[in-house]
């Protein structure tokens, strides 16, 4: 009985540690806050809950050293300001993810019967089975193997890479590696890869090899090699120029013109198919204006789609 209860309040402790964390995180994404205002907050969500949340400073350092080994989220005390703040560093984007992680966890809790509540995309599987699998392989510098299925045909073949890294596209995530086939750089779909197995046999992470350079002027999971980006010139109407100044189509996107009837702007990106793709996204909102060659492209795709309709 004795050693049942005692994994039961251990089991408790950790639980409402990690729940700490996660309101401590969830208090200083608002505005950076004293001692007293992080107690003050811990002892209502303590009322709300029916946890004991509440925290010494000596606690407090001992959470916000685990927040950051756990997550990443660097929290930390300003002397001058006498106020706990979260610090902006190279991990900002897996720190906007984690932060995203945080609120569906919270809202989600399992002991809550919230099914009727929420609508979740129906959709298949994208292979995040083999997410810490992979992540693994790049960390350590070994071979995955594999059995890829690709999607426009039933063909199934078998993959050796050196895997580089892991890249989230619309919803999916891929793994980019040199495939030992013919030495190219290429990106395979989580989601089609079966009999993953991790090798034994390292190899060395090229020294030259950068993901935010490969991927500069590139929208989606294509990067052209050796070849320049294009410069592209695009007229929304002015709806859809509000949305886009908020959520930006590329990051080397560039404001042109800007009023009440049209929001032009330039991006330099590679002409690949999602590209393509996502322009064509947004139908009669938007214009290409340069190039020429994007501008036919976009014309005999509107061109072919109005006559099935004829």
């Amino acid at each position: 009985m004795f050693r049942f209860d005692f994994i039961k309040i251990n089991k408790m402790s950790k639980r409402e540690a990690i729940n700490r964390y996660s309101l401590i995180i969830q208090r200083l994404r608002k505005t950076p806050a004293t001692f007293n205002e992080i107690s003050e907050f811990l002892a209502t969500e303590s009322e709300i809950q029916e946890y004991n949340f509440s925290v010494s400073k000596r606690t407090l350092k001992r959470d916000l050293e685990d927040i950051f080994s756990l997550y990443k989220i660097d929290i930390q005390y300003d002397f001058s300001k006498k106020v706990y703040q979260i610090i902006e560093s190279d991990y900002s984007n897996l720190n906007s993810r984690m932060l995203e992680a945080f609120d569906t966890f919270n809202a989600l809790r399992p002991n809550q019967d919230i099914s009727k509540y929420i609508h979740f995309e129906k959709r298949r599987p994208q292979g995040t089975a083999h997410f810490y699998g992979i992540l693994h392989a790049i960390q350590n510098n070994v071979l995955l193997s594999f059995t890829y299925h690709k999607f426009w045909n039933d063909e199934f073949t078998k993959r050796l890479i050196m895997p580089y890294a892991l890249k989230e596209f619309k919803g999916r995530w891929y793994v980019l590696g040199n495939d030992q086939k013919d030495s190219q750089i290429k990106t395979f779909g989580l989601d089609r890869i079966i009999n993953l197995e991790i090798t034994k046999k390292k190899f060395k992470y090229p020294i030259n090899y950068n993901l935010d350079e490969f991927y500069k002027n590139s929208f989606g999971i294509i990067s052209p090699n050796g070849i320049n980006p294009d410069n592209i010139i695009l007229s929304f109407d002015a709806e859809q120029g509000r949305y886009l100044k908020s959520f930006p189509l590329h990051a080397s996107q560039k404001l042109i013109k800007d009023n009440n009837e049209e929001l032009r702007l330039s991006v330099d990106v590679h002409l690949t198919h999602d590209f393509i793709m996502e322009i064509l996204s947004y139908g009669n909102r938007v214009e290409v204006i340069a190039p020429s060659k994007l501008r036919n492209q976009i014309r005999e795709v509107h061109l072919k789609a109005l006559n099935q309709y004829n």
